[in-house]
């Protein structure tokens, strides 16, 4: 048995961990004041650089080129027009990158390297970075450098003003995960003296390697388990539905285990317990609040926790600016954004739709029952309920394929969603009633 791969099934866990030490090595260079603060833009971005081209190897241009190109347009356009452009730039460039997975997983029927598909991931965290960047200098809230540059300084100059937003898009403890940081949390980290209190990292950090240990135990029994047992191709009837389950909690352990070494390694390089919080908000940021996600009843709950800060990310860049349908508008960006494969496109528009039954079953059901025995049973059965389809849709947008979501719809987990799909009709009438 290959406990290697057992332990870290995620490759990303691999170079994020051998980032730990340089993050240690910023926190503490940074804490004795040992640099000044454009050697810490700096470091920053030679880190980015060499973790990429460890990880992506000549890959790494593919998330290089975008992020030049970015930081040329957030240093030349005006603040009316620097998000339009940068979005339209940096999404076209994600779909053809997207567009050559397409083309190696179904058109070649070849297995895609990890290089490759460790390119894409981080290209998309890249896009979350530049359109922040861009509506925040829309919105005033970052003044653009393309006001600096106007005037008659040197070259030196220009590049020292644009290193910041160089250094933003490529800083290395966010290129490979992390949750978003905003540009004025960012530069707010470098600035200041001390960027880490000494005593809250003693307890965070073996906190988080005690939380990924924990986690990474339950991987492997899990994964034990689904070895032996019959996977979705061969289960029968009822069967499906644990196989389903079982195959959901091995995605979501992964996923919680590499958010939390995320995290882990961004408070080693000296970010602080609110980074990637906006001015107001309150709470962890942390995108795996695990006991949230794992005891709500509310789908649209889950949705909002579910790897939060991207979730606000989108809330902010779709869902707040879109007129028309805007749960929808969300969902369906949320697809193009993670690559438009059939499994997502389905995934992600059936997530739409629970999410809206969500809001009126739970509507409805607080206007009619009232005793708390019948609350209690009510809240457990929509517990289950709502984390089978949230299984559901976790496999439709992993299994990705045409041929693995063709096995899923057949199966009897198709139930689940279709039970909402239902309430949604019948209720859908009586929405402004609720009203």
């Amino acid at each position: 048995m290959d406990w290697l791969q057992l332990f870290f099934l995620h490759p990303v866990s691999l170079y994020q961990g051998a980032a730990f030490p340089f993050a240690l090595l910023f926190n503490y260079l940074c804490i004795m004041d040992s640099f000044s603060i454009h050697a810490r833009y700096l470091f920053l971005l030679a880190g980015g650089a060499a973790l990429a081209l460890a990880a992506m190897g000549p890959f790494a241009m593919l998330v290089f080129i975008p992020a030049l190109c970015a930081t040329v347009l957030i240093c030349s356009l005006g603040p009316q027009d620097v998000h339009r452009w940068a979005f339209l730039f940096q999404m076209g460039w994600q779909t053809l990158c997207h567009l050559g997975l397409h083309y190696t997983e179904y058109y070649l029927q070849e297995r895609p390297s990890v290089r490759f598909c460790i390119t894409l991931s981080s290209l998309m965290l890249l896009t979350q970075r530049v359109t922040s960047l861009s509506l925040d200098i829309c919105e005033g809230k970052v003044e653009g450098a393309s006001r600096g540059l106007r005037d008659r300084s040197s070259l030196s100059e220009h590049l020292c003003k644009a290193l910041p937003y160089f250094s933003y898009l490529l800083f290395f403890p966010a290129l490979l995960g992390g949750p978003l940081c905003s540009f004025q949390k960012f530069q707010a980290c470098v600035q200041r003296s001390r960027n880490l209190c000494p005593r809250r990292s003693v307890w965070v950090l073996p906190w988080r390697g005690l939380q990924m240990l924990g986690l990474e135990c339950l991987k492997v029994i899990l994964r034990i388990t689904l070895t032996a047992g019959a996977g979705l191709t061969h289960c029968q009837q009822l069967q499906c539905i644990f196989v389903m389950w079982s195959t959901a909690g091995l995605f979501k352990l992964t996923y919680y285990s590499c958010w939390i070494l995320d995290d882990a390694l961004l408070h080693a390089a000296g970010f602080g317990p609110g980074f990637g919080q906006s001015p107001g908000e309150e709470g962890s940021i942390s995108d795996a609040d695990i006991w949230t996600l794992e005891t709500t009843h509310r789908i649209s709950l889950f949705t909002r926790k579910w790897n939060q800060s991207t979730a606000r990310w989108l809330r902010r860049l779709v869902f707040q600016q879109g007129e028309a349908w805007p749960l929808l508008q969300t969902f369906a960006f949320s697809a193009w954004w993670h690559g438009l494969h059939p499994g997502q496109v389905f995934g992600f528009l059936c997530w739409a739709l629970m999410v809206e039954a969500d809001y009126l079953i739970h509507t409805f059901a607080s206007l009619f029952i009232r005793s708390w025995p019948m609350r209690l049973f009510y809240r457990a059965l929509t517990w289950a309920h709502a984390q089978l389809i949230i299984a559901y849709i976790m496999l439709a947008v992993e299994v990705r394929s045409l041929s693995s979501l063709w096995l899923l719809c057949n199966s009897y987990n198709s139930v689940f969603p279709m039970v909402y799909c239902i309430l949604l009709f019948l209720l859908g009438k009586r929405k402004y009633t609720f009203n």
